[in-house]
């Protein structure tokens, strides 16, 4: 996502990157649940592969890993950190920057090559599979393109999203379910052996009223995606459940983390990455953290 003249341009790509962050501690979950027992993986044995976006892929944290290069995976993702420690016999990670949950049975065409259905990954020997999609199938980054805003009390993405009585981002939340449960089926049709582990998306905005002008979004606009995002790792936490999967809550341990605290404490990279990573992205601490929460679940 490049840096663009003009005041008002830049606000609304920085709103737009913003609501990409797809995550906030407001679960009524509030927990991890660990995947049903399968094949162990780990200390040279088993197969491991991991699906996902963006917030998986990791772009700029690390060395750039794997092909195509526009799925912008880094080496020090998540996946990457969770094989490093488990060590299985074989590692996969396709995860790809903008993937949605329609890349997992068909190919991503990036700025930069293309990538393979996401699910072709997987066969009947593999025996863990990380999954970490979805906020992109409900158009964050499309809603919140008007969400700028240069006075700080007020709420134009609200007051617009949830006009004539709709919610237009819970509704995207829930039209998503079913294809999250959808992708969960496909991974067990193709690898019924492996422990499945559904990653949530870690805390991107604070309490509050929000850190404007930093994050240039109105204090109503902040409570509002925060809701949202706090609706969508709820949806993944359920569809985990009801899809014998597991669920890794990064929410919970990233807050007070987000992108408001200090350089040398978030997880989530501000509108101006201060570490290497894209705004309002996980940094390598919040990758970091993210493997940290998996591995608990394997242990």
């Amino acid at each position: 996502m490049g840096k663009k003249s003009g005041g008002g341009c830049l606000l609304i790509v920085v709103i737009a990157a913003a609501v990409l962050g797809f995550g906030y501690y407001k679960s009524k979950h509030g927990s991890s649940d660990a995947p049903p027992d399968g094949p162990a993986t780990g200390g040279g044995t088993g197969r491991y592969v991991a699906l996902g976006d963006s917030y998986t892929s990791s772009p700029k944290t690390g060395a750039a890993a794997g092909t195509p290069a526009g799925c912008d995976r880094s080496a020090n993702n998540y996946p990457h950190l969770v094989s490093a420690k488990i060590n299985p016999a074989e590692f996969v990670d396709v995860s790809c920057s903008g993937a949605t949950t329609d890349h997992m049975a068909g190919s991503q065409a990036t700025r930069n090559g293309t990538n393979p259905p996401q699910l072709t990954a997987l066969n009947k020997d593999t025996t863990l599979v990380t999954l970490g999609i979805g906020g992109n199938d409900v158009g964050f980054i499309g809603i919140g393109s008007t969400c700028a805003t240069t006075n700080p009390n007020t709420s134009p993405c609200r007051d617009r999203l949830t006009a004539g009585g709709h919610d237009q981002l819970a509704e995207g939340i829930d039209a998503t379910a079913p294809r999250i449960g959808q992708v969960l089926d496909k991974i067990h049709e193709k690898a019924p052996k492996a422990r499945v582990i559904v990653v949530g998306y870690p805390t991107v905005l604070p309490d509050g009223d929000g850190c404007w002008p930093a994050l240039p979004v109105g204090s109503g606009d902040v409570a509002y995606f925060r809701e949202a995002l706090g609706k969508m790792n709820d949806m993944l936490a359920d569809q985990a459940k009801s899809h014998d999967a597991g669920f890794a809550d990064t929410a919970t341990p990233s807050k007070g983390h987000d992108l408001c605290t200090a350089a040398d404490t978030r997880w989530i990279e501000p509108v101006v990455p201060a570490a290497k990573a894209i705004s309002l992205h996980p940094n390598a601490r919040g990758e970091q953290g993210m493997a940290d929460v998996v591995l608990k679940l394997l242990d």
